[in-house]
């Protein structure tokens, strides 16, 4: 089920696992100890202006020989600046997030760049796929960070995403060990990205403080906030608080965007402000209870999803 699939053959990766390109965690050291361990490594380039992005490459390249790709979130106004350090670096794998797939498809594809694009409804995952993308992720509501207004958990789009599409579906959402794997792959899913748990490793560019709240995080310390600007999951603290009833008093979009501010993410997965940053993280924070190398932390995986599959 996890080896030569649709997956593994479009990254010519050994296992299908994706490391997710997290905006302020996802940097050059992180992407290649997972890409060296027979994964695909995402940098985040969400962060990112384009000569850092180009430098994270440089040293991505240099770190392992393996196969790697990036995130370009969309949205951005300077993506196309994004993708043209991509092009010229001659990367081969780029994920597309937050905005319509096919804006940029035709610079991607001339340059035969393998482009996945992701997704919280079938909609979406059609739309992917008709303007010519290569795979999906599907990513259901329990992840961190911004979130489809559908609200569609994982365990229920992975499983229309497979029914509907032709190309293949990689699942994202609420998965942290080797048994959320096996029951992706279960629903029809040919590969797993995985964020938060990946957020939690000492490879992870993120401040110590949010790796700590992760790991200290119970079932119930993630919220949706800012439903009506572009919902994000995050772990609750006295910003979530204020905004949350700031959306209950009836806040219009124009106050909600001048509470929000500007770098309010830098603010908390970089450097680590606890109560008033964005602390961007799926409700798999449960799950988590230790900062392991990311390296420790694949092979664990692997073995977990062994030994679920010879338990069921």
């Amino acid at each position: 089920m996890m080896k030569n699939n649709r997956i593994t053959k479009l990254f010519n990766i050994q296992y299908p696992i994706i490391q997710a390109g997290m905006v302020w965690v996802s940097g050059w050291k992180l992407a290649s100890t997972v890409s060296a361990k027979g994964g695909l490594g995402l940098i985040g380039s969400g962060s990112m202006k384009p000569d850092l992005l180009r430098e994270h490459i440089t040293k991505c390249k240099a770190a392992s020989s393996k196969p790697f790709g990036i995130n370009i979130p969309l949205l951005r106004g300077d993506a196309i600046d994004l993708i043209k350090v991509v092009i010229a670096e001659g990367i081969k794998i780029v994920f597309t997030s937050a905005g319509h797939p096919g804006k940029y498809i035709d610079e991607l594809k001339t340059s035969n760049i393998t482009v996945v694009h992701v997704v919280a409804n079938v909609k979406q995952g059609l739309k992917a796929q008709s303007v010519g993308c290569d795979a999906v992720v599907g990513e259901g509501v329990e992840a961190g960070g911004h979130n489809g207004p559908d609200e569609i958990t994982t365990f229920c789009l992975i499983p229309q995403l497979a029914d509907e599409l032709n190309i293949p579906v990689i699942a994202a959402g609420g998965i942290a060990d080797g048994r959320g794997m096996a029951a992706a792959f279960s629903l029809g899913a040919e590969g797993v990205q995985i964020g938060t748990r990946f957020a939690a490793t000492v490879e992870s560019s993120a401040h110590p403080e949010y790796k700590k709240s992760i790991v200290n995080a119970s079932d119930t310390d993630t919220v949706l906030i800012l439903k009506k600007i572009g919902m994000a999951r995050m772990i609750k603290n006295i910003f979530s608080d204020e905004v949350l009833k700031m959306e209950k008093d009836g806040a219009d979009d124009i106050i909600l965007r001048e509470k929000l501010g500007h770098k309010r993410e830098m603010t908390g997965i970089f450097e680590g402000n606890k109560e008033q940053g964005i602390m961007e993280a799926g409700q798999a924070s449960g799950l988590i209870k230790d900062i392991p190398s990311a390296g420790e932390l694949f092979d664990r995986l692997i073995a977990e999803y062994n030994s679920v599959r010879e338990k069921l």
